[in-house]
């Protein structure tokens, strides 16, 4: 699928001067990147940005940040029958047991899917928001491309606010 839009990312101040990077998520590892792979978790809504953001905890300090996009070859993440080409499901996608996966020194199921995703040439998925409080149609894209073929990313910031 393809996606020309708006996105959406809730920071944290450290990387505000760097949106573009990808290296918070490297550096921890997400529900959809294993340690080393650079991502970045966009959301379609400034509320699923930020639910997305402070998962754990209170509501942090966050630096939310527009990104103008135009995205060829996205996986739809909602698709059953596309999930099960990769040995998917929904469920699967939704499990919280991905972090203590990950923690005991593994990758998780979603982070294997990614990289599968990610050898099969999709800059990114279009997934539901598993974030505390998400409904089913706060969506997200996660991207592991985002600039070069059929992948761009331009940050709003028509003010150079974050010069």
């Amino acid at each position: 699928m393809d996606y020309d839009g708006l996105l959406y990312r809730s920071l944290n101040p450290l990387y505000a001067r760097q949106p573009l990077s990808g290296e918070g998520a490297a550096r921890f590892g997400g529900r959809f990147n294993p340690k080393g792979t650079p991502t970045l978790y966009t959301a379609l809504t400034v509320a699923t940005a930020i639910r997305e953001a402070n998962q754990v905890g209170d509501l942090q300090p966050t630096t939310l940040v527009a990104y103008r996009a135009k995205i060829t070859n996205l996986f739809d993440g909602r698709e059953e029958a596309a999930l099960a080409r990769y040995d998917m499901t929904s469920k699967t996608l939704a499990d919280p047991a991905w972090r203590e996966t990950m923690r005991k020194g593994g990758r998780s199921l979603t982070q294997d899917f990614a990289l599968a995703l990610i050898a099969a040439g999709h800059p990114g998925l279009l997934v539901r928001s598993f974030a505390r409080g998400a409904r089913p149609d706060d969506l997200n894209i996660v991207l592991w491309r985002w600039t070069g073929k059929g992948a761009r990313l331009t940050v709003v910031d028509d003010e150079t606010r974050l010069a």
